[in-house]
């Protein structure tokens, strides 16, 4: 404990406070928090985030080293430390352009201001979407047509939407059925669905080396299993020589699922906030039994 409070002693006494908050300092802390903010949603939407886990983990691990004087260890991190900010560059490259053509395409205002003050109580997509993506799933497993429907949920699906064609269309069972229907130009890949709105088509995905899937499953649904298993998002996938169709999250896979236990699945990613949830029962609860639903 002795060598911890030194430690902290050590770090408070370098902190300069100014006596006196000029309008500099304010506007100071406003453009790091910004850039800071900037930083962190580019971070995630990218495979950095994991990246930056397991840094946070070494640097951790630095700190405990350097509280209890472990200069052997704290001299190896000196020496690769120089060697790791380069590697890191060189690996991020792709990333760091990208977010370099980001910064110049996007407007100064939806940069300074990225709320959506318009984000609907009904979650991250209405009841109405739900509907529509169950619709086309069995439609579309009537005729044995193949499809492969991503489902965004907190994990960011920017960098698989990138290996698409920009679609921004509302969900419709239409939609969705015309794009996966043979011999059309968006039929193969992956469709990713980014609440109420058909993002991008035609997305590559990472597959699953998952060993134990059957061996009869071909590439669909082990792309399916395969970004379910490095985010959380919800896959659907129709067969296209059986019809079925089956659905893959938190890295396992559903086989042969009805329509009523899809639709529940995908309304447990829907993240309904509390007071629509409240309306709803008390407008069930409010209509008398000639009334129609």
């Amino acid at each position: 404990m002795q060598q911890i409070s030194t430690f902290i002693e050590k770090y408070l006494s370098t902190i300069h406070i100014p006596k006196t908050l000029m309008w500099t300092d304010i506007a100071e802390i406003f453009i790091i928090s910004f850039v800071v903010y900037q930083l962190l949603a580019w971070i995630r939407n990218t495979r950095t985030w994991a990246l930056l886990r397991g840094v946070i983990v070494i640097l951790v691990f630095l700190l405990v080293a350097a509280l209890f004087n472990m200069s052997t260890i704290l001299w190896i991190a000196g020496e690769v430390f120089s060697i790791a900010a380069i590697a890191i560059v060189i690996i991020l490259q792709p990333e760091l352009r990208r977010a370099l053509e980001q910064i110049g395409q996007k407007s100064i205002m939806s940069a300074i201001l990225p709320f959506d003050a318009s984000k609907a109580s009904e979650g991250r997509f209405s009841d109405k979407t739900v509907q529509e993506i169950v619709k086309a799933c069995y439609e579309m497993g009537k005729v044995k047509t193949g499809a492969l429907i991503v489902i965004e949920h907190n994990s960011s699906l920017a960098e698989y939407e990138r290996t698409g064609i920009e679609v921004d269309g509302l969900v419709t069972s239409q939609l969705l059925i015309n794009i996966f229907e043979h011999n059309t130009p968006l039929h193969d890949g992956a469709v990713i669905i980014r609440g109420n709105r058909v993002t991008w088509a035609t997305c590559y995905l990472p597959l699953s080396d998952n060993m134990e899937l059957s061996k009869d499953l071909g590439t669909r649904h082990r792309a399916g299993v395969g970004i379910s298993e490095v985010t959380d998002s919800l896959t659907i996938i129709v067969s296209e020589e059986t019809g079925r169709v089956s659905m893959a999250h938190d890295g396992k896979l559903t086989r042969n699922v009805e329509p009523d236990t899809l639709r529940s699945k995908i309304i447990t990613l829907q993240n309904k906030t509390t007071e629509d949830k409240k309306k709803k029962k008390l407008s069930w609860k409010g209509r008398g039994k000639n009334e129609e639903i």
